[in-house]
Order: C-alpha cells, then sequence, then structure tokens
C-alpha cells in the first residue's frame, strides 16, 4: 500500500457494516490517522448515522424484545433504515487491519472523563473508496479505562446470530480465536492498549462529518 492509498487525516470516510450485499449501519468519520495497519477516526456528538429502525427504537426505550427481533430482521434480510444521531459520547477507534475485532475509547464529551475501552468483535475491514466495510458480529468487551478489569458484553446476541446463521462455523471460529488475541493484547499492553488510555478531543476546526449520498447503496 502506498501512501496515495491511505486515508488523510481529517479526511471524512464512512464506517459501514454490511451483510448479505446490503448496508446494515454507515456512519461518517473523522480520520486521526492511517498507517495503512492500523486507521484511527473519530466521533463526537451530532454525527448523524443510518442504522436499522429496530435498533434505533431499542436504543431510544431500552426494549429487548425489539433488540432481539432487529437481529431476526438481519437475519432474513428485512430491515430497513433510519437516520440516527449520535449522542452523550466523543469516541476514538482503531481498525486493526486483518484482525477480526476494533479496539475504541469512550469518553464523555462534556468532562472528558474516560469512560471505557470497547473492544469490538468485527470482520476485518475492507477499504474502499470513501471508507471501509466491516460486519459486527455482536461480540463486545469492555475494559476499564485504566485496564484494571473487563467483562464480556452481548454474548446473548452472539449466540442468537450463531443460531441464526449470520455467523457460520467459520465465522465463529474466527470469533473465539479473536477472543483469545485480545486478551492476550489487552494483557501484554500491547496494540491500542500500549499507551494506556489516549488523552484527545475532536480537533475544533472539524465540522460535523456528513454521509455522502449513496452511503446506503453497495456496489458490485
Amino acid at each position: 500500500m502506498t501512501n496515495t492509498d491511505l486515508f488523510q487525516p481529517g479526511t471524512t470516510v464512512v464506517r459501514r457494516d454490511v451483510h448479505a450485499g446490503r448496508v446494515w449501519t454507515a456512519m461518517p468519520q473523522r480520520v486521526v490517522a492511517d498507517t495503512g495497519h492500523v486507521l484511527t477516526l473519530a466521533s463526537w456528538p451530532g454525527i448523524e448515522s443510518l442504522a436499522p429502525t429496530s435498533w434505533i427504537t431499542a436504543t431510544r426505550t431500552g426494549d429487548d424484545t425489539t433488540r432481539k427481533q432487529g437481529l431476526e430482521d438481519l437475519a432474513a434480510g428485512t430491515w430497513t433504515l433510519g437516520r440516527h444521531q449520535w449522542e452523550h459520547t466523543e469516541v476514538r477507534s482503531h481498525f486493526l487491519a486483518g484482525e477480526w475485532f476494533s479496539v475504541h475509547c469512550f469518553q464523555d464529551a462534556v468532562t472528558k472523563e474516560p469512560l471505557r475501552w470497547y473492544v469490538n468483535f468485527e470482520k476485518p475491514y475492507q477499504r474502499r473508496p470513501g471508507g471501509i466495510d466491516t460486519l459486527d458480529l455482536c461480540l463486545d468487551l469492555v475494559v476499564a479505562p485504566d485496564l484494571s478489569s473487563h467483562r464480556w458484553k452481548d454474548q446473548e446476541e452472539y449466540v442468537q446470530v450463531h443460531r441464526l446463521g449470520v455467523i457460520d462455523d467459520y465465522l465463529y471460529r474466527q470469533v473465539e480465536q479473536a477472543r483469545r488475541r485480545a486478551i492476550a493484547m489487552l494483557d501484554d499492553r500491547a496494540g491500542p492498549f500500549a499507551a494506556g488510555w489516549p488523552t484527545w478531543t475532536p480537533d475544533p476546526a472539524w465540522t460535523l462529518p456528513v454521509l455522502p449520498d449513496g452511503a446506503d447503496q453497495v456496489t458490485a
């Protein structure tokens, strides 16, 4: 990969979840850095994204039944997309080339208080013009800001999407191996964890990134 293939700092890229040839989510973010191996993006309150309407409703109401139905819709390919605005937190995200998880730092957007590291298990990202495509595999690891403790999150959803066939046996094996790599990275204080919690804030010169036309379309 040459420097001309890298995303330039400050530019907008769109991270999308894609399943069965359709967009499941699409969120514009600003590029912090891109080494070719690690792509670092930033998001903050006010950014508007596309997400399944079932997920938007479940997030707003806390209705677990609606959230589970959203996974049924994912498996059946029957979801619809709506507009969702990010709130409350600033997020610095690290996407590791070829890896089955990404690492995110959540902080309070007002106080800048560190809230959590968040390891999101997903397909290795694929670059495309203007962004990256992956697929969230519903399993997460939540880590204390000082790296002193961690807990698994959404394991029931992970089991559900495996049962529904969204995660086949191959993907299941990949995630199980990635779980061990993520814990080893955490234990060794390697990768994004190496320098501890990053002190950062979105560049005040950045305007809100905006979804481009066609962000909800997958082209061959």
